[in-house]
C-alpha cells in the first residue's frame, strides 16, 4: 500500500490525548501480538528521530507497516483500508508532534511511559517504551553501533537496552535492578536524559 511519506514541514497539530487513545485502541484491536501499544510506538518514533537519519531516505512503508507487525493482504492486519488509513495518518501526526517538541522545545517533551500509581508514590515503567526503542535500532544496526559504541552517548543507553532488551540475556545484578520499583523507576527516568543527549549529539553533528 501506498503511504503519505514524513514532511517534516508539514504543519500538522500534535495528537490530543483523546487522539492518542484513539490510536492505542487501533493498535490494540489488531489480531496478533505483534502490533505496538502506543508506548513502544512512541519509543520506536523517537529512535527514528533522534538515532542516525532514516526519515530522509526512507519511505514510510519502509518503517510504518513494523508497527502493526507487517501489512499481509488487502487490508490486513487491519479490518479495513480506512482504519489502516487513519492509523498511518495519526502515527504521522503523533511522529511530527515529538519532532517539534524535540526541536523547538526539548525540556518540555515527555515521553508515553506506563506509570504504576501506589499510596506511597508513582513508579514510572518504561520498558514498552525502550522496546519500541530498540525495535527501531534493529532496522539498521550498523548505523547504531557506533552510537552505542561512542563513550558519551554509550552510557547513556544502557538504560535503554537493559529494560527494553531480552530478560533472559540479563546478569543476576541488572535482573535484580529490574525487580526493584525504585530502580526500575531510576532507570525509566534516566532514558529521558538519554534521549535529550542523543538529540544534543544529533543537532551538533548537523550543524558541524
Amino acid at each position: 500500500m501506498d503511504y503519505p511519506d514524513y514532511d517534516p514541514q508539514l504543519d500538522t497539530p500534535p495528537l490530543t490525548e483523546a487522539e492518542l487513545d484513539e490510536l492505542d485502541t487501533l493498535l490494540q484491536a489488531l489480531p496478533g501480538e505483534a502490533a505496538m501499544n502506543v508506548e513502544g510506538l512512541d519509543g520506536y518514533l523517537t529512535a527514528l528521530l533522534v538515532g542516525p537519519p532514516q526519515l530522509a531516505r526512507l519511505k514510510s512503508a519502509d518503517w510504518l507497516p513494523g508497527i502493526w507487525g507487517g501489512d499481509g493482504e488487502g487490508a490486513a492486519p487491519f479490518a479495513s483500508q480506512k482504519k489502516r488509513k487513519r492509523t498511518a495518518i495519526l502515527v504521522l501526526r503523533h511522529l511530527h508532534g515529538i519532532d517539534v517538541q524535540l526541536r523547538d522545545d526539548a525540556d518540555a517533551w515527555e515521553p508515553v511511559f506506563s506509570i504504576a500509581e501506589t499510596p506511597q508514590r508513582d513508579f514510572v515503567d518504561a520498558e514498552d517504551w525502550c522496546v519500541g526503542f530498540l525495535q527501531a535500532v534493529g532496522r539498521d544496526p550498523e548505523a547504531w553501533s557506533p552510537i552505542f559504541d561512542d563513550p558519551d552517548l554509550g552510557p547513556a543507553l544502557v538504560p535503554i537496552a537493559l529494560l527494553g532488551g531480552d530478560d533472559s540475556e540479563l546478569g543476576e545484578a541488572d535482573a535484580a535492578r529490574l525487580a526493584d520499583p525504585e530502580q526500575r523507576d531510576a532507570l525509566s527516568r534516566a532514558v529521558v536524559d538519554a534521549v535529550l543527549l542523543m538529540r544534543e549529539h544529533r543537532a551538533a553533528a548537523r550543524s558541524g
